[in-house]
């Protein structure tokens, strides 16, 4: 490519930065525009990576969110689940040393080491149900509803603990997170209904908090 046609597409990838805030490479691709040139406004400090595949220009914003922006990015069929699933929704407070993704069983993990992830296994509709879409600093997150997390911490309580899971499931009585019919369904999808049954009928026979 000579100089000029570098300038060329340099100016254009600048251009789609300032008008939608977020470049992405396979966009860029289908462009025809050469990944060296993104390299290079990279290298010369005029775009950033915000996460794989996806940059911006050094004065974009990032929210305090990124790092499930950059964890979604690293795994195309990855869902985020349990502790950070849980954290996510305002269930926890406390955000979890690692991030929590749920992959295929077949799926290939995840490499990089940021930011650090805790890798579980699903399959069939423990993996295809229950998933909700956000958009975080322009990447698309995937992340279990909160009834759908509550069966995951209980089927994978030997991972993040019982009382985790109990708390969770007291969490979304009192604040009329998840309804019992939810609770139940997703408890059947994960095969442990007969283990939530106990905290479930415990739980209904509180009422929920008016505050």
């Amino acid at each position: 490519m000579n100089t000029a046609s570098a300038d060329t597409q340099a100016t254009q990838v600048l251009r789609i930065a300032e008008e939608r805030g977020l470049v992405r490479s396979r966009e860029l691709t289908r462009q025809k525009i050469a990944r060296s040139t993104l390299m290079r406004l990279v290298r010369a400090g005029r775009l950033k990576q915000i996460a794989r595949g996806v940059y911006a220009l050094p004065d974009q914003p990032l929210s305090s969110q990124h790092s499930l922006a950059e964890a979604a990015a690293r795994s195309s069929h990855g869902v985020l689940c349990l502790l950070t699933a849980l954290h996510f929704h305002g269930i926890t407070r406390r955000p979890p040393d690692a991030i929590w993704l749920a992959i295929p069983n077949k799926a290939r993990a995840p490499k990089d080491d940021h930011p650090p992830l805790c890798v579980v296994r699903f399959s069939g509709a423990s993996l295809t149900e229950g998933v909700e879409n956000y958009v975080i600093d322009g990447v698309a997150v995937r992340v279990y509803s909160v009834a759908k997390t509550v069966a995951d911490c209980f089927k994978f309580r030997h991972k993040v603990g019982l009382d985790v899971a109990v708390d969770a499931l007291r969490y979304c009585f009192r604040n009329g997170r998840a309804s019992r019919e939810e609770l139940r369904h997703y408890a059947q999808v994960c095969r442990v209904t007969e283990l939530m049954r106990p905290y479930l009928e415990h739980a209904a026979m509180r009422p929920p908090d008016r505050g």
